[in-house]
C-alpha cells in the first residue's frame, strides 16, 4: 500500500528515476520533485503561450489604433484644407458675375492658401514621419483639384484658353494614371523640373485669378506660357521614366526566374 501513495505523489520521479526503484523507508516522497515542477513548468508554459498571445494581439489592436489616429496630423489637415478651399475658390471665383476685382482678390487669397499649404504639407509630412495612407491619396487628389478648379473658372470667364487648361490637366491626369501602371515595377521620384513646373503653374494661374491689366496682364501671360512648356517636358521626361523603369523591371523579373529555375 505505502508504493501506491509512493507513485502518486513523485509519479514522474519514477520516470526520471530507474524503473521499479521504490522510495526508502520511512523517507518522506518528495512532492516538490518533477512532477511538481513539471506541473509548475507546463503551467507556466500554457499561461505563458496565453500571456503570449494576449500582448500579440494587443501590439496588433495598438498599432491599428495608432495608425487611425496618426490621420490626424497636421500634415493630413492641411491637405483636408486644401480640398475644402475648392469649393471655397469657385464660389469666390465666380461670385459678382466672375469679374468683379473684390471678389477675385478673395478667390486669390483662397488660391494662394491653398498653394502654400501644398508646400508645407508634404514637407512636414516627410520631415516628421507623418506620412499615411491617406495623405497619399488625398494629397495629390487636393492638388489637382485647387488646380483644375481655377484653370476650368478661368476659361470659362473667357480669361484663358481651353487648349490651355486641357493640356495642363491632360498632363497631370495621365502622368498620375502613368505612376499607377508602373508602381508594381517601383515609384516615379519628383523631378527638379517638376517641382519647377509646380511652382510656375501656381504663379502663373494666381496672377491670372487676379483681375491684373498693363503690364502685368502681359507679364502674366509669359509665366502662363513658360508654365505650359514646363508641362509639356516634365510629362515628356516622365513617360521617358516610366518606359525605362518598366524595363528594368521586367529584366529583374525575368533575371530572377531564371535564377530559381536554376
Amino acid at each position: 500500500m505505502t508504493g501506491v501513495p509512493a507513485s502518486a505523489a513523485g509519479g514522474s520521479s519514477g520516470a526520471h528515476g530507474a524503473p521499479g526503484s521504490a522510495a526508502a523507508p520511512g523517507a518522506t516522497p518528495d512532492v516538490s520533485g518533477p512532477q511538481t515542477a513539471g506541473a509548475a513548468g507546463s503551467g507556466a508554459g500554457s499561461s505563458g503561450s496565453r500571456d503570449g498571445e494576449r500582448p500579440v494581439r494587443g501590439r496588433k489592436i495598438a498599432a491599428v489604433a495608432v495608425n487611425q489616429a496618426s490621420v490626424w496630423n497636421v500634415a493630413n489637415l492641411l491637405t483636408m484644407l486644401r480640398l475644402v478651399l475648392v469649393p471655397g475658390f469657385v464660389a469666390l471665383m465666380l461670385a459678382g458675375g466672375g469679374y468683379d476685382p473684390a471678389w477675385r482678390s478673395l478667390a486669390w487669397a483662397a488660391f494662394a492658401i491653398a498653394m502654400i499649404t501644398d508646400l508645407f504639407d508634404g514637407h512636414l509630412a516627410r520631415t516628421y514621419d507623418l506620412v499615411t495612407d491617406f495623405g497619399k491619396i488625398a494629397d495629390p487628389i487636393a492638388d489637382k483639384a485647387i488646380m483644375g478648379a481655377a484653370l476650368i473658372c478661368l476659361s470659362s470667364l473667357g480669361d484663358l484658353p481651353w487648349w490651355v487648361t486641357i493640356v495642363i490637366l491632360g498632363r497631370e491626369l495621365g502622368i498620375t494614371l502613368l505612376r499607377f501602371l508602373v508602381i508594381r515595377y517601383g515609384v516615379i521620384p519628383a523631378s527638379r523640373g517638376g517641382k519647377l513646373k509646380t511652382l510656375t503653374q501656381g504663379v502663373a494661374v494666381g496672377m491670372y485669378v487676379l483681375a491684373l491689366t498693363g503690364w502685368l496682364a502681359t507679364l502674366r501671360f509669359w509665366v502662363m506660357a513658360a508654365a505650359v512648356v514646363l508641362t509639356v517636358v516634365t510629362g515628356l521626361d516622365y513617360v521617358r521614366q516610366a518606359i525605362v523603369l518598366r524595363r528594368q523591371g521586367i529584366a529583374e523579373r525575368a533575371a530572377a526566374l531564371e535564377e530559381s529555375e536554376a
